[in-house]
């Protein structure tokens, strides 16, 4: 089986689009509980916008599985307030919940969560546990950097996070850490803001102890780990004259990188760098790169296209395209055998 850890749904119908503008507007009527009328979005557009897009490439690429969440930049956490957050998180996952429900047989939900500059973590907790609960979603994506470039939250160390942590170990739940879209016009979103974002956090674990508290947490660095791999001689260097343990047992253990990188060398250095039990098979499709790379006349984000090119036992192989992936995701492997995907 080949399961892709990292997919959104960037080609969500227009209509949902058109909500958020209104949210944003405050034409919607606040009063209606637990949040606004949901977008009139109908099964049918649903197929439609997955089905030409998302599936059709997922079956052209070979893979079987993608682990789906709302589209990162659309999170936009430094937008709005608390009840913001709140409201377009929960419209976001449930539309995700959606497509896996019309589309079991390729889909697992991965949730948002209601994040807001300055608010803390807790305020996640009733919408992870929401999506967990009741729809199965497997995974969350944590924002860092709420703010978008400005950096105001504390690092992730901190135990400023640690209620929200505590529910993701307790229903076995990772992380990916992912920023949304940036509000500093030095970091363009998916060039610099989502790399230093994946930096950063690699960066800040070396310097805690955080997996001393929660040593089954996990954390995905999606990107290929954003700068880490090209430099784990600085990393390693960092955490030695930190006195720390080596990365492989400080923080390795317990954190993942996908394969988001977009041509055959950055993939072979990926491979070379970060033991195979530690990266995950991942695609982004269709997400940061959009189109043809004129080097390979194929698809950049056609990650998968790099991994078949490189020389892998069959080991290696079923970690990184179903293992690892069945490992981190401590829900998955129930979610796939109760669909009858996995014996």
């Amino acid at each position: 089986m080949i399961i892709d850890i990292h997919g959104h749904y960037t080609t969500a119908p227009r209509d949902l689009e058109n909500w958020r503008d209104r949210q944003l507007a405050g034409i919607l009527d606040i009063s209606r509980k637990p949040y606004f009328d949901a977008p009139p979005i109908s099964d049918e557009q649903i197929r439609e916008t997955i089905g030409k897009k998302q599936l059709a490439m997922q079956k052209q690429r070979g893979g079987d599985i993608t682990l789906f969440s709302p589209r990162a930049s659309g999170m936009a956490h430094h937008v709005g307030d608390e009840r913001t957050s709140k409201d377009w998180a929960r419209v976001c996952n449930d539309l995700i919940h959606r497509v896996c429900t019309l589309f079991p047989e390729n889909f697992v939900g991965v949730c948002q969560l209601p994040q807001s500059p300055g608010i803390s973590p807790a305020n996640c907790i009733e919408e992870l546990e929401r999506c967990v609960k009741e729809f199965g979603f497997v995974g969350c994506n944590l924002n860092t950097d709420t703010a978008g470039g400005y950096w105001q939250d504390p690092p992730i160390t901190d135990r400023w996070w640690y209620p929200l942590y505590e529910k993701m170990v307790e229903h076995d739940v990772p992380a990916m850490i992912h920023p949304s879209s940036s509000n500093n016009p030095n970091f363009h979103t998916t060039g610099a803001h989502y790399i230093n974002g994946d930096t950063t956090a690699f960066m800040q674990l070396i310097q805690g102890d955080l997996f001393k508290d929660f040593p089954t947490l996990k954390f995905i660095i999606p990107h290929g780990g954003g700068a880490v791999a090209y430099h784990w001689g600085r990393y390693r260097g960092l955490a030695q004259m930190l006195g720390k343990p080596p990365l492989n047992e400080h923080v390795m253990k317990n954190v993942y990188f996908d394969t988001c990188v977009y041509d055959l060398t950055g993939m072979e250095l990926l491979f070379k760098v970060v033991h195979a039990d530690s990266i995950l098979f991942a695609s982004e499709m269709i997400g940061a790169v959009q189109g043809v790379d004129p080097l390979t006349g194929d698809d950049f984000d056609n990650t998968k296209r790099s991994i078949d090119q490189l020389k892998l036992s069959d080991d290696v192989r079923y970690k990184i395209f179903e293992g690892n992936a069945l490992k981190c995701f401590g829900r998955l492997g129930a979610v796939l055998r109760g669909r009858k995907l996995l014996a």
